[in-house]
């Protein structure tokens, strides 16, 4: 296991879990990998932004690691509640039709994972549980059930997408930098290429009342090509690119700059950073709080430099 360096705290150092190594990744699908890394070749390169929620590590971690096509209704309710207070970045993209497809032996609760992207090109991912009856799942795209209107059927790889997928050579997996961000177990992970504006990350005209030593803060950040922020149960990774000269000082930031609502503490404490992996670690406070800061693009980690 790999222990990040210590921070701004004096406590014991939280571990995390080791690097993946990113030369495994291809252009091709690979449902064996992490499903963010697994996401990549279905994702166009023109996007900017990836979310991806691995129900199948969220049962894990929620205790309803039984859960299966013979579960109880109210079994599949009481996970779906516990669901609604988790670290996640969907609630479930099949859901809202859940009464539609009851008909077609088919649900949200036979989703391994699932992933969106938006940016110049917009879209959606699900990954089915092997022995789900994929001709079902096209009757139901064909009769145009909820989200599945209009949608893309892998059969052989148990995926259905919103949009036809890309060639290899023109998805996320072909860009290096990206590859390097993703492969993390992880309930949820949100990618981004490049950094956040100043005034996204802390409010409309607030660069400008910037005080010195925020200021000269700012001025020592090195150039941000992209980041991802992986939420486990208890630990937050955040990945800003190997060899960080300035990850303590992007660590620090959210100390020194305005503050902003909810209060980054409220959702990520305790930060440590790893230059030399460019890995920042925090311990996952208040799940909804640290979500609404991911989603918001309250980071203050990956805010541009000046």
């Amino acid at each position: 296991m790999a222990i990040l360096a210590a921070g701004c705290t004096d406590s014991p150092d939280p571990v995390y879990p080791e690097e993946p190594e990113s030369e495994a990744l291809s252009t091709a699908y690979d449902p064996t990998l992490e499903p963010s890394a697994a996401a990549l070749p279905l994702v166009p390169a023109e996007a900017t932004v990836l979310e991806v929620t691995d129900f199948d590590q969220l049962r894990l971690t929620l205790g309803f690691a039984a859960l299966d096509e013979e579960s109880t209704p109210g079994e599949l309710d009481r996970f779906w509640r516990a669901l609604d207070g988790a670290a996640t970045l969907s609630a479930g993209l099949l859901r809202p039709a859940a009464a539609e497809l009851a008909s077609y032996g088919f649900g949200a609760e036979d989703v391994a994972w699932e992933a969106s992207y938006s940016g110049d090109a917009e879209g959606w991912i699900i990954a089915f549980h092997d022995g789900v009856p994929m001709a079902r799942v096209q009757d139901a795209i064909d009769e145009g059930v909820g989200v599945l209107a209009g949608a893309t059927l892998d059969a052989d790889r148990a995926l259905v997408t919103s949009e036809t997928p890309p060639e290899g050579s023109d998805s996320w997996a072909a860009i290096e930098e990206t590859r390097d961000l993703v492969g993390q177990e992880a309930n949820a992970t949100y990618v981004e290429r490049g950094c956040l504006p100043f005034d996204t990350v802390f409010g409309d005209g607030m660069e400008g009342q910037l005080a010195e030593a925020p200021r000269a803060a700012l001025k020592a950040l090195d150039p941000l090509e992209g980041f991802s922020v992986a939420l486990g149960q208890d630990l937050v990774t955040v990945r800003l690119g190997p060899l960080r000269d300035d990850g303590f000082d992007r660590l620090r930031l959210a100390e020194v700059m305005p503050a902003i609502r909810p209060e980054f503490g409220a959702g990520f404490s305790r930060g440590v950073a790893d230059p030399s992996t460019g890995r920042l670690g925090y311990d996952l406070q208040r799940p909804s709080a640290a979500v609404e800061l991911i989603e918001d693009r309250h980071l203050p980690f990956a805010v541009c430099g000046d």
